[in-house]
């Protein structure tokens, strides 16, 4: 039983049910080049229209301001939502006021209609009362189906749920499960993979992770930057040289919590990061002063696949190295195909952060973990610990 409300303890036939979607998706020439969040939140909206309700989807889209932009108008997004549903979608080209109101009534049971860009109010982002009450009259119920936006208490967020019967999605649903049974409640031994450029950016994560975790694997730019706290000579690499103290830190306050942290023990240098540049693999103490940690070596890939092996549970947010260059994608693909089999027997694996999910793609790996996450703040935040508003209001 969930500690939150979800769509089978709502009565939604006959209904009009705002649903929060998180439809940002990229655009290219006024065309969706990345459905994935499209095609991810439909699942939910089949469903409440199956069941009889009238399903009016509420996202913003990009940076609008507070005010109307054609740029960020979602209208273009009707025809791929329709396609994801595999029924039409009608649209509103307001989020509140007639123009909304008059869409909606328009509505029968099963149908589904999109509302226009709900950032061209300022009120939006300000979780202004009187904002979320005009949305809250175009409905009976709200769902929450965008975890990506939960750690924003925003009117559609996080107001809306105050004012209406609310409960989440199925995609809601599905995020915060995986990450639940990831942290709050993991199968044991725990890896965390954290990369990425810089720890200062990821100081929480660090910290609430060596609590949680048995054992925390850095790589990409802030392993040289643990490596340099240490005495390790790392060349010409990205290293935040400042943090040094801060990374001692990091290290005793994870020892003394029984908490194992993995650093490269060779790295694949190179003089400049290019494809088709001359790279060598040394061991860790013997970066050449002129050149710069783009990967971890053969050894590092070796170890941390092994200690994969004996794990339970993998949490993974970060590349091991400039995976986006090639040859440098090497050990981040050769862990995630890993974890992707292991997936396929008992490990539990979820990943989550933007950088993250493009490079389990480009690995091939993304299909086989156990969840992927397309939430980029709110997937960090609930790693750090933190209380997200737009799940804490759905709890019951």
């Amino acid at each position: 039983m969930t500690t939150y409300k979800i769509i089978d303890d709502l009565q939604v036939a006959g209904k009009k049910v705002l649903v929060r979607a998180d439809l940002n998706v990229p655009m290219k020439d006024g065309k969706v080049t990345d459905s994935t969040r499209i095609d991810r939140t439909a699942p939910t909206l089949v469903e409440l229209a199956k069941k009889g309700a009238r399903v009016i989807v509420t996202t913003h889209l990009g940076r609008p301001k507070g005010k109307p932009a054609p740029e960020f108008s979602v209208q273009p997004l009707v025809e791929p939502l329709a396609k994801a549903c595999g029924r039409p979608v009608a649209f509103a080209p307001d989020c509140i006021g007639e123009a909304a109101k008059k869409v909606v009534a328009a509505m029968k049971d099963g149908d589904i209609a999109l509302l226009e860009n709900v950032r061209f109010y300022g009120e939006e982002e300000k979780n202004d009362p009187g904002f979320a009450k005009k949305l809250a009259e175009l409905a009976d119920l709200y769902v929450s189906d965008a975890f990506s936006t939960a750690h924003r208490a925003h009117a559609t967020t996080e107001g809306l749920a105050h004012l209406l019967p609310a409960a989440a999605g199925r995609l809601m649903q599905a995020e915060v499960e995986a990450l639940t049974a990831a942290l709050a409640s993991p199968k044991r031994p725990v890896m965390a993979i954290v990369g990425g450029a810089k720890i200062s950016t990821k100081l929480d994560l660090l910290g609430n992770l060596s609590k949680k975790v048995d054992m925390l694997v850095i790589g990409g730019g802030m392993a040289n930057t643990f490596l340099n706290a240490q005495g390790v000579n790392v060349g010409k690499s990205l290293c935040e040289h400042d943090m040094a103290d801060t990374a001692r830190k990091i290290l005793d306050e994870a020892k003394n919590g029984g908490c194992q942290i993995v650093l490269p023990v060779d790295a694949v240098v190179a003089a400049e990061l290019k494809e088709g540049v001359a790279t060598k693999t040394v061991e860790i103490a013997q970066v050449p002063a002129d050149q710069m940690i783009l990967d971890v070596g053969p050894r590092s890939i070796a170890d941390i696949c092994k200690r994969l092996e004996g794990c339970k549970t993998l949490l993974w947010n970060g590349p091991l190295g400039a995976f986006e260059t090639k040859p440098f994608d090497k050990g981040t693909n050769e862990v995630a195909q890993k974890a992707a089999a292991l997936t396929k027997g008992d490990l539990l694996s979820v990943a989550g952060g933007g950088d993250t999910v493009s490079a389990l793609a480009k690995a091939g790996a993304e299909e086989g973990f156990s969840y992927v996450s397309t939430a980029g703040g709110a997937f960090l935040e609930w790693l750090e610990g933190k209380d997200l508003p737009g799940v804490k209001v759905l709890r019951k």
